[in-house]
């Protein structure tokens, strides 16, 4: 690959759209049945589409790879004869996987589509990764627990074999992904390794010690208001390292967030791909700025991980275990009417005369509205969710075939940057 990827989540058809169009190169989609993290309801990626999803994304320019990565036992390992069928037809451009239970049939019914190995497979070292591209696999997906000098390592001992590193994005307080919590705390009927997790690592937890000589006895221990989210890591942001992973030699860049909107899904493609680019051209990005859009997506706080230093308590947020933005999402530009005119699908209430950005795949630029009418061509001052306007704009975003318009808030999560100053070797 000479050039390295920034790979982004499709939950469903929509999404994988905003995604390639605000710079993916390739997306990562999947099933119910076979996914992790994957809605089991709504507008989402089925067997059915999944061949329009995956032609689609070509179209735009882009690679589609279909994840098969829960942990099967055998009730699920005898759906795979199926989904193997589906893909036989639906050709993606790479298949990715945890459980070896999946390769035999994976590589003997599919020999011609490139295996990728799955972060969840807990691939830490580089003998790990010569097992795996002696069995035929094209790419391993390294466990998110790896230092730079780590990966740097294995790539220098294996480098016939395709990295994949996740940049961003919410991660988990279990090894890898590797989490029992919510079977155990949902009596074993959402199963985290199946693609049904309840997070109860973002629950608040309030301690108690019992004495059980003295049952009617507790003791609740507390120490602050936020000391209850014990389990709540912040999630990943590692745009300021796009050299030095490049540089160490990752070929793939992942982005968390298939049941994320697709607003989250241009922001962050956006950024990572202004990162990327600048890279590759030897020129150093404003990485505040970068940052700064970063956090106008949903985010618990950000941290650099296990990539430069092992975690402490600061990469934990004691304070929520949701996700916030500095940003609403108000709605998404979708024809053009006439210079300074365009047809809106409100996502959040619009009002007339409010300033807000506009974010097109080209750039960004701040107006307001003029006027606002109604479907029915009435002048109206205010537009709630789901509605279709038309807006007459102040200034024209120029482009109209993608845009995203949002008002930013100074409330939200806080980031610690640092100086960008690295390049492309």
């Amino acid at each position: 690959m000479d050039r390295a990827e920034l790979l982004l989540p499709a939950g469903n058809i929509e999404k994988m759209k905003y995604a390639i169009a605000y710079g993916a190169d390739a997306v990562y989609l999947g099933t119910a049945d076979f996914s992790l993290r994957s809605p089991k309801s709504g507008n989402i990626i089925t067997d059915e589409n999944l061949k329009a999803s995956i032609e689609t994304a070509r179209q735009m320019g882009a690679k589609a790879y279909v994840t098969l990565n829960v942990f099967a036992n055998n009730e699920i390992i005898e759906k795979l004869p199926p989904i193997i069928e589906t893909l036989q037809d639906v050709k993606p451009d790479g298949i990715i996987f945890a459980d070896p239970g999946f390769y035999p049939a994976l590589k003997a019914k599919l020999p011609e589509i490139p295996l990728h190995v799955s972060t969840q497979a807990n691939v830490l070292n580089y003998e790990a990764v010569k097992f795996w591209r002696d069995q035929g696999v094209s790419r391993v997906i390294l466990a998110r627990e790896l230092s730079l000098g780590e990966i740097e390592q294995i790539s220098q001992k294996v480098p016939d074999i395709e990295l994949e590193v996740l940049v961003h994005g919410s991660i988990c307080v279990a090894y890898s992904g590797r989490c029992l919590l919510s079977d155990y705390l949902s009596g074993n009927k959402r199963k985290a390794n199946q693609g049904d997790c309840t997070q109860p690592c973002r629950w608040p937890y309030k301690i108690k010690l019992a004495d059980p000589r003295k049952p009617e006895d507790e003791y609740e221990l507390t120490q602050d208001d936020h000391c209850s989210y014990i389990m709540n890591p912040k999630d990943i942001a590692l745009i300021e390292y796009i050299p030095d992973l490049i540089n160490a030699g990752v070929c793939s860049f992942k982005v968390e967030g298939r049941t994320k909107s697709m607003y989250y899904s241009a922001l962050v493609a956006k950024a990572y791909k202004t990162a990327i680019n600048a890279c590759y051209q030897g020129k150093t990005p404003d990485i505040n700025e970068l940052f700064e859009e970063l956090t106008c997506a949903g985010n618990r706080g950000f941290s650099t991980g296990f990539l430069i230093n092992n975690p402490d308590s600061e990469h934990y947020n004691y304070v929520s275990g949701k996700s916030r933005s500095k940003s609403v999402f108000q709605g998404i530009i979708t024809e053009k009417v006439s210079q300074n005119s365009y047809k809106v699908l409100v996502k959040n209430q619009l009002k007339s005369g409010e300033n807000f950005d506009i974010i097109t795949p080209a750039g960004k630029i701040n107006t307001g509205i003029r006027e606002m009418f109604n479907e029915y061509g009435e002048k109206i001052e205010a537009a709630n969710t789901n509605s279709e306007i038309t807006v007459s704009l102040e200034d024209s975003p120029g482009s109209w075939e993608w845009g995203i318009i949002r008002r930013k808030e100074e409330s939200g999560a806080k980031t610690e940057t640092h100086l960008y100053s690295r390049t492309c070797n």
